[in-house]
């Protein structure tokens, strides 16, 4: 077989034309393999028709749906290379995204119209030239085709495959925390590689049924829901993550696995009364995007539920490290070691590896890392090593054992005193209070110390106050890396992944710290 992700599909459709393929988590719409290869075969066919070219790059604006999954196989078949849309994007974001890959084509959900009317608006500023609206319940743009009546109007049969192994096939782009997003470019090799590793590394079996929660344009999303078809897995996939609804499922869905990140988690505790819901088929749970606060580790071992943290990026198509189910609790905390077919090392400034307990920056190899930075030569350059490593930007250590401890961003990374201070260290010693929901901690500036911690904290309780943090830290850690002041918000924000915006919450506290 070529190696194409898409003909993934249609081989899984063969070998298991029956089984169900996706279920929306909301409406309880099902799907077997063979109907969504029949699907994602019509569309395949009327892109062709509309002049997709291999090598055209074709743009996802869709929530999660049975219409995203079908396009993604449907363009990767005829060689076309997908840009999923960060839909929470404003316009402004999303005009340089659609300028920066030159998409031409863009097909997008009835929730989009307003956004996409006035991306159309826009006329040369972008270089779109056909837009496909999915429109099931009737509010149409205008200025589009619709979705179903354009795929329906095509052939069913399996179209050319144009597409293989070093051929591109999706561009990612990065959320941006950071100046403008950077575009990440891999192949159906990479892709193929990431789908192999993760499939050596992880217990997931044919005939799992698996929740699908993140948004499909995130690699944490994405990946696993390509890998379960490549697998003959059930994805359960969910248009907006709700808590509630969330265990609802795995009781209903006799769900077996799943990824959430950590702010999914704690959403889940939160939850009154879990135990009333069935989850003895819920065999693991892996937890990435950030690093997982052990008490969270341990509220779900208490509820014997197996939660791994699994450690990636969007730059090497998920896979970087996973820690297995004998270690999770032995070795609380860990991201385990390295994924089947992937190499991970940390060294220090100078590129040599680290000594057991010292920290460093998080290099990784292996087939399934980027390509490129999309347009962005010297970006690429500065991220990857003339021998092919990935420098992740993570700063871990590694204990005597060989396993891995991510303890925080590089660019997070605060200096009181000289001393090197990691926020999540500190996150992880006041998420362990019990009227605490949500805490980030960036740094200050400070005249006395160049910067010192402050941390904002989402509280349970309207009685906690600022003074009983501070006491709570006091003890736990190093006097150095105790925050000078704590501030209470309602929600931290965080972007489409999971992750916070730090950068967002050092504008909104800028300091000076109140040393």
């Amino acid at each position: 077989m070529e190696n194409n992700i898409g003909l993934l599909l249609s081989k899984r459709a063969i070998i298991n034309p029956d089984r169900e393929a996706y279920v929306d988590g909301k409406t309880g719409f099902r799907i077997s393999f063979a109907e969504l290869n029949v699907r994602s075969n019509r569309l395949s066919n009327a892109l062709k028709e509309l002049a997709v070219q291999p090598g055209d790059r074709v743009a996802l604006a869709l929530m999660n749906s049975v219409e995203f999954i079908e396009a993604f196989f449907a363009i990767a078949k005829i060689g076309g290379v997908i840009v999923p849309l960060n839909w929470r994007l404003v316009p402004n974001e999303l005009e340089f995204i659609l300028k920066d890959s030159g998409a031409k084509t863009i097909v997008f959900g009835e929730q989009f119209v307003d956004m996409m009317k006035d991306l159309h608006d826009r006329g040369e500023k972008t270089h779109v030239e056909n837009w496909i609206q999915v429109a099931a319940n009737g509010r149409e743009a205008g200025f589009s085709q619709d979705y179903d009546q354009f795929r329906d109007a095509a052939d069913d049969i399996q179209p050319e495959i144009l597409a293989k192994d070093d051929d591109l096939l999706f561009i990612m782009y990065t959320s941006g925390t950071t100046g403008l997003p950077k575009g990440v470019v891999h192949s159906h090799h990479t892709c193929m590689w990431a789908l192999i590793t993760f499939g050596a590394s992880c217990d997931l079996r044919g005939g799992d049924r698996y929740v699908v929660a993140l948004p499909l344009f995130h690699v944490g999303s994405l990946i696993p829901l390509v890998l379960n078809i490549y697998q003959g897995v059930t994805s359960v996939v969910m248009k907006e993550f709700d808590p509630k609804r969330a265990w609802e499922l795995i009781e209903e869905e006799k769900i077996t696995n799943t990824l959430l990140v950590p702010a999914m988690l704690n959403f889940m505790t939160q939850v009154p009364d879990v135990t009333q819901y069935d989850y003895s088929n819920l065999r693991w749970v892996q937890s990435g995007a950030a690093p997982l606060p052990v008490n969270l580790i341990q509220q779900y071992a208490d509820l014997n539920i197996d939660v791994h943290q699994i450690y990636g990026l969007t730059e090497c198509c998920g896979p970087a490290c996973v820690i297995s189910a004998e270690d999770a609790l032995s070795k609380i905390g860990s991201t385990g070691k390295a994924f089947f077919h992937t190499n991970v090392k940390v060294v220090d400034d100078n590129g040599n590896v680290c000594s057991p307990g010292e920290q460093g920056e998080v290099w990784m190899s292996g087939e399934h890392i980027m390509i490129e930075y999309w347009n962005k030569p010297d970006a690429t350059r500065e991220s990857i090593t003339d021998d092919g490593w990935l420098k992740t930007g993570d700063v871990a250590s590694v204990d005597e054992e060989g396993f891995i401890y991510i303890q925080d961003r590089i660019k997070d990374m605060i200096i009181s005193g000289g001393e090197n201070v990691y926020p999540a260290e500190i996150e992880n010693v006041i998420l362990s209070h019990p009227e605490v929901s949500e805490v980030a901690v960036i740094g200050q500036a400070s005249e006395k110390w160049g910067e010192s911690p402050f941390a904002v904290v989402v509280r349970k309780i309207e009685q906690l106050q600022e003074a009983d943090v501070l006491k709570f830290c006091d003890g736990k850690l190093a006097r150095f890396k105790l925050p000078k002041a704590v501030v209470f918000i309602d929600e931290i924000p965080r972007n489409a992944n999971g992750k916070v915006l730090k950068r967002e919450l050092r504008v909104q506290f800028p300091g000076p710290a109140e040393d």
